[in-house]
């Protein structure tokens, strides 16, 4: 089963915002590249290696600072966003400035002590299973806070809470330990405020960067590779535990090969035509000519080609309506790729 066209709608224009976004910061020269030099004098260490490869440095300099806030708009903004289109799911962030804090017992607090101190001192191995019998346990005291937590996708259905916390490929030194506390804390703090539900927190990664596309599918993994890669995950996470690449896809949208179905969305808005193309969609004023529908349609934005579609039942129904009129003649995308929802549902009610 693919994804639905919403689904796919909703992903091409978190590609939209993230391409216009990083083209509007592009360094075309390194005029602006005044003050990097540092960064200079050491890449001369590194000359012979770039001889013939990097051609200019300066631009190198700022084409790796661009490249460097890719990544964090991919990492903090676009991945997490996707998530919650495939999933339903959103941010939920239990702490005192939003949700408040939720309850533990003190005994699920000092099993967490445990575990985590164990862990450490590697006297025990990861275990999933075991871990959670002392979590999700009946415990007749007091409650007390947990500590502030969040994850950045959080799906609730009938019988179950899935938190997921999504984390760089590269995760700092020393950052497994205090995801693991935190996880833990989590989900006995999510066992005890969602009674009768079954309770999974996991670690997710959006891809796997030890996969070499000579040899294997881009979107595949391999996880035990992989999780030996980042220092000390093996000793705080189990296997089972943690998401990677398509694993992490196909369970948020709940359906197989999402992984591709995203990079194919990705493959076909990114191309070098792409700020033409968006220039042409964004203006309304080229809504009637017939490349406008087949530019929707190659971007997947399926609720502008209903309009267009409707488009004479709509202006026939606004007819002198100052207020419609005023609606209909709006650009569909603002000029940070923000597809007008708000329009959109008005227009649809006239049809």
């Amino acid at each position: 089963m693919a994804l639905s066209n919403k689904q796919k709608e909703k992903i091409s224009i978190e590609v939209i915002k993230t391409l216009v976004t990083r083209f509007e910061s592009f360094p075309e020269d390194a005029s602006n590249n005044r003050n990097a030099p540092f960064h200079e004098s050491f890449l001369k260490a590194f000359s012979d290696k770039l001889d013939g490869k990097v051609l200019d440095i300066p631009f190198f300099i700022s084409l790796s600072s661009w490249f460097h806030g890719l990544s964090g708009t991919l990492g903090m903004t676009f991945f997490e966003n996707v998530s919650h289109h495939l999933s339903n799911g959103e941010k939920r962030e239990y702490t005192s400035k939003r949700l408040g804090n939720l309850l533990i017992k003190q005994s699920q607090r000092d099993h967490i002590a445990k575990i985590i101190a164990d862990l450490s001192n590697t006297t025990s191995t990861p275990d999933l299973k075991k871990e959670n019998a002392l979590l999700f346990a009946k415990y007749n005291e007091a409650d007390i806070n947990a500590m502030d937590f969040s994850a950045d996708v959080f799906i609730e259905d009938a019988t179950s809470v899935i938190a997921i916390e999504l984390k760089s490929v590269k995760p700092n030194s020393g950052e497994m330990k205090g995801e693991k506390q935190k996880i833990l804390e989590g989900k006995a703090a999510l066992y005890n405020h969602f009674p009768g539900k079954q309770i999974n927190f996991y670690i997710g990664f959006p891809f796997d960067p030890t996969v070499n596309p000579a040899d294997e599918p881009i979107t595949s993994h391999n996880k035990p590779r992989f999780l030996s890669s980042i220092i000390n995950m093996n000793k705080y996470f189990a296997a089972d535990e943690t998401l990677v690449a398509n694993e992490l896809w196909d369970l948020l949208s709940d359906q197989e090969n999402t992984m591709e179905e995203i990079l194919a969305i990705i493959n076909t808005v990114s191309t070098t035509s792409f700020l033409e193309k968006f220039q042409f969609l964004s203006d309304g004023a080229n809504r009637t000519k017939p490349a406008y529908i087949d530019q929707l349609t190659e971007w997947y934005l399926y609720s502008e080609i209903e309009l267009i579609i409707n488009n004479s039942t709509i202006i026939q129904k606004i007819e002198n309506d100052k207020a419609f009129t005023k609606i209909y003649n709006k650009n569909p995308l603002d000029s940070k790729g923000n597809y007008d929802f708000e329009r959109y549902y008005a227009l649809k009610e006239l049809i």
